[in-house]
């Protein structure tokens, strides 16, 4: 039983800093800091931050409202952000990153979590994570905002796309925005519509808000009025601020046929531009690592090929948690070709690949 409540826990965290500033110089160690903190409470961390789980309600045949509450540590989130979740598996540290569907006072906060086929971390989360159990968290990034000013607002989500909009419309409604709002969400069938129940209740409440669903499975017709996005979708949104969330290709069907502002969020690994590998020398400097590798692939997967285990997350060049810094040569970058060649700039592992020889500080 811990010694300390977690409220305790929390109002504590400010007081910390002197901790903190002597674990930045190197005097003392965060992990022993940790260690001996941890011995009071499971969730007291001097920057970690620890989340308990305090409920989960499944709002949809395949999508999970994960509810947590979060010790001192986490600053400044907002919905329409994400985390990256943090669970031991056989030993081995993985992290997924997950859309923040609600901030709330007090530290809680909630995640929409989908089930992927094969995805070896959501599906131990959706079946095993237990109330009560504890987890950890990254900092929350991402760019999302609400156009506040806009004259309108319309919301594209293509399956789990829904999670990085819903918070961004719950609090943006509970504000006061009155202008329309449409939001459409793409789902394959019926039993994938996330939220339903809440977003009718939304749309008794707020005449503004229209929210339709349109079902994008097999035999699902490719039209002005259902089925897979359509250009035809738009008509009655000009003028509108858009925000659109999914797959890459549903984001960037959904820009090339939008001339007005738009903000785009992918979920799944984007178009990477191809080139014809060849030889080049990798150095990993902490690793004191020095080993052959190509200019096709990823920096990431080629750092695990050789045995290596940088840290990372969605291996799509969004949560940015396998940043590391060049430290000589240069490296493109997987979407878009856009390279990069100074010394000290930090890059992504994922989504970087060698253009030559290349050194980096891992």
């Amino acid at each position: 039983m811990p010694l300390l409540p977690l409220f305790l826990v929390r109002w504590l965290a400010p007081l910390l800093w002197p901790l903190r500033a002597l674990a930045a110089r190197g005097w003392l160690r965060e992990a022993e800091i940790d260690a001996v903190l941890g011995c009071l409470h499971p969730a007291w961390r001097l920057n970690r931050v620890m989340a308990r789980v305090l409920g989960r309600e499944w709002v949809s045949d395949d999508l999970l409202a994960l509810r947590l509450r979060c010790n001192g540590n986490a600053h400044g989130w907002r919905a329409g952000q994400h985390v990256q979740l943090y669970l031991q598996l056989d030993g081995v540290r993985h992290g997924r990153s997950y859309s923040l569907t609600r901030v709330a006072s007090g530290g809680t906060v909630e995640l929409g979590i989908r089930r992927q086929p094969g995805g070896r971390l959501s599906n131990r989360i959706l079946d095993h994570l237990a109330v009560g159990a504890w987890v950890e968290l990254g900092q929350a990034e991402g760019e999302l905002h609400w156009p506040a000013r806009a004259e309108g607002v319309g919301l594209l989500a293509a399956g789990s796309g829904i999670t990085a909009l819903l918070g961004l419309l719950r609090e943006a409604l509970a504000r006061g925005y009155a202008a329309p709002v449409t939001l459409l969400h793409y789902v394959r069938e019926a039993g994938q519509r996330a939220y339903g129940e809440e977003l009718q209740q939304l749309m008794l409440r707020h005449p503004n808000l229209q929210v339709r669903w349109l079902l994008t499975g097999e035999g699902a017709p490719v039209d002005a009025h259902g089925g897979r996005f359509h250009p035809g979708h738009l008509l009655g949104m000009s003028g509108f601020a858009l925000l659109a969330c999914g797959p890459a290709g549903f984001v960037e069907a959904v820009r090339g046929c939008w001339g007005g502002a738009l903000q785009g969020e992918a979920f799944s690994p984007p178009r990477r531009v191809s080139e014809p590998g060849q030889a080049v020398r990798l150095g990993f400097a902490r690793s004191r690592l020095e080993a052959w590798g190509d200019s096709a692939r990823s920096l990431l997967e080629q750092a695990e090929a050789h045995g290596l285990r940088p840290a990372h997350g969605c291996r799509q060049g969004i949560c940015a948690s396998c940043t590391c810094l060049l430290l000589g040569g240069a490296v493109r970058d997987l979407r878009n070709g856009e390279t990069f060649a100074e010394p000290g700039q930090p890059i992504r592992l994922c989504i970087s690949a060698p253009l030559g020889d290349v050194h980096i500080d891992l």
